[in-house]
């Protein structure tokens, strides 16, 4: 009696609210039919916001990383010898503040090179959700010396940085080297990583590029310096890289292809995103 009693108050309390519930007050019809479905509806919709942020996720798997990238020189250095030639502090003694960088037999300037593989390093990095500080936007000014190079991607905090160089080596030397900080103060609570970005960087690019490793700088592609500010002055993880010898034909002929660039530059990436998230 009191059961039934208890079903007839349901089933008055129910009669105020939609006309669907009537039915609910039915032996053989538990109320709870319309709650499981609610909550059945709420765990899909769960899942698929799950789903879809698992999917973002991937999609950008740098999403809140900071990349400093450093294209070195500048296209316009060569007009400023005085500029060039002034002294700072690079953590060890005095050096100039910059140089013009190198070029090609043809006149293809590593200032170019430079710029263009990290233009294409930016679009490549943002596409996978980084923030991105350079240390030029153009290749058409003068500078900053070295030493504001390193400051300003320090500034940004950045996760990890590179230097993007080619080097003016021998005419019979191939090969690409990366350059690696030596503990002098500033730097010393990055020189793990750096090295560890070193080593990813360097199987990353031989990988993707088919760059051999420099057959006269360094041992193995790694080359220890304690002479440059941009290492020496570093407070985040950073290795500058050769990326080939413009000296030498065979090397010239592939740095001067937009198609080798942006190989170089999709190969910075997959180390960058390797590094940093542990994912190729």
């Amino acid at each position: 009696m009191l059961a039934v009693l208890g079903m007839v108050i349901v089933a008055s309390c129910s009669s105020s609210g939609a006309s669907s519930t009537a039915s609910e007050a039915r032996p053989g019809a538990p109320r709870t039919a319309v709650v499981s479905t609610a909550a059945t509806t709420s765990t899909a919709t769960a899942r698929t916001s799950a789903a879809a942020a698992h999917s973002k996720n991937a999609a950008l798997p740098l999403a809140g990383k900071v990349v400093g990238i450093d294209p070195g020189h500048n296209g316009r250095n060569y007009t400023d010898p005085a500029f060039l030639n002034h002294q700072i502090w690079n953590g060890h003694n005095e050096e100039g503040c910059d140089t013009t960088g190198t070029q090609t037999d043809s006149g293809y300037t590593e200032a170019q090179f430079n710029f263009n593989v990290a233009t294409y390093l930016t679009a490549d990095l943002r596409a996978e959700g980084a923030k991105v500080v350079l240390t030029r936007k153009t290749n058409d000014g003068i500078g900053p010396c070295v030493n504001e190079r390193a400051w300003i991607i320090n500034r940004a905090h950045s996760d990890v940085a590179i230097d993007i160089h080619a080097d003016g080596g021998p005419p019979g030397g191939r090969g690409f080297a990366i350059l690696e900080p030596v503990p002098d103060g500033p730097n010393d609570h990055v020189i793990s990583a750096s090295e560890r970005f070193a080593r990813i960087l360097r199987a990353r690019y031989s990988t993707v590029t088919s760059m051999p490793v420099s057959t006269y700088d360094g041992v193995d592609g790694f080359q220890p310096r304690f002479d440059l500010a941009g290492l020496n002055l570093t407070t985040v993880p950073k290795v500058l890289i050769e990326c080939g010898n413009m000296r030498n034909a065979t090397d010239a002929e592939l740095l001067v292809r937009s198609s080798f660039q942006r190989r170089a530059a999709r190969a910075f990436t997959e180390a960058i995103r390797l590094y940093l998230t542990g994912r190729d």
